[in-house]
């Protein structure tokens, strides 16, 4: 049995997906059981991550671990997965976690994770993704009010990734110990700016949308209003300063699952009836 974390979300939907279809059981871990839509045969269990002793039972018979990063007691979260005789964890981080800058939010965060699942003596996983294609949906509010995309960062080209591969690679760590004690950098097969993707969403929806990007001022007020300013600081330090370079396209995808990451345009196929 393997227990997926986040499991109705963009990536650990995939994961779900992708055990399932491989054949193995899997527990999803959701708020509330009958109100989540699951794969024929996945169990559905429920706890707190902040609160590990809430854990046990959906811990139960669980031998492997698909954990998101940032919850409050990570090192009792993981205290409480080997009590219950979990043998593996694969962690969802990001690319910053390795930086050693603990100034960055969102790096802290992340590279705390990291080293709570070093130090449990478990045998782990890091997958560090490139930014996800699915970060585009965020455009849906802006989309349902008309055809102008306002976006941060216009000059920032990231190999963005499909959460559909992303939950691929996972699977396989998740399945197999060949990748027990290492890091994969799993990214889409090329770096775009958003301007190119807003205009490969125009094509698949079929609307002439107009691009705009918006400067540094304008961007730090447009986040502020949605997310706490440590984080919108993180951002900046992220893609202003450039401490974390997202354009960088690795083989991951392919030397894991066997075929090439999905392009931004089977995406925004595949996920074109939410925007519309």
């Amino acid at each position: 049995m393997i227990l997926v974390t986040g499991a109705t979300g963009n990536v650990g939907s995939e994961v779900v997906r992708a055990l399932a279809a491989a054949g193995e059981p899997v527990r999803a871990l959701v708020r509330e059981p009958g109100a989540a839509s699951l794969p024929d045969g996945v169990e559905a269990a429920t706890g707190d991550l902040n609160r590990p002793e809430s854990m046990t039972g959906a811990l139960g018979g669980v031998r492997a671990v698909f954990l998101l990063a940032g919850y409050a007691d990570m090192p009792g979260l993981l205290a409480e997965a080997r009590r219950a005789g979990v043998e593996q964890v694969v962690l969802l981080s990001g690319g910053s976690a390795g930086s050693g800058d603990l100034t960055n939010a969102v790096t802290r965060y992340m590279a705390a994770s990291e080293s709570a699942v070093r130090e449990s003596g478990l045998p782990w996983t890091f997958l560090r993704p490139s930014a996800f294609m699915s970060n585009a949906l965020r455009w849906l509010p802006q989309l349902r009010a008309g055809d102008r995309v306002r976006v941060p960062f216009p000059d920032v080209r990231t190999a963005c990734l499909d959460p559909y591969d992303l939950g691929a690679v996972a699977a396989r760590a998740l399945l197999s110990e060949e990748y027990r004690g290492e890091i994969l950098w799993p990214t889409g097969p090329v770096a775009m700016p958003p301007a190119d993707q807003v205009a490969v969403l125009a094509e698949v929806l079929g609307r002439e949308l107009r691009f705009v990007g918006l400067t540094n001022e304008e961007a730090r007020t447009d986040l502020l209003a949605t997310m706490p300013v440590e984080y919108v600081d993180a951002f900046f330090d992220f893609y202003v300063n450039g401490s974390l370079d997202e354009s960088i396209v690795r083989p991951t995808v392919r030397e894991v699952t066997g075929r090439e990451p999905r392009t931004f345009a089977q995406w925004a196929r595949a996920h074109a009836d939410a925007f519309r």
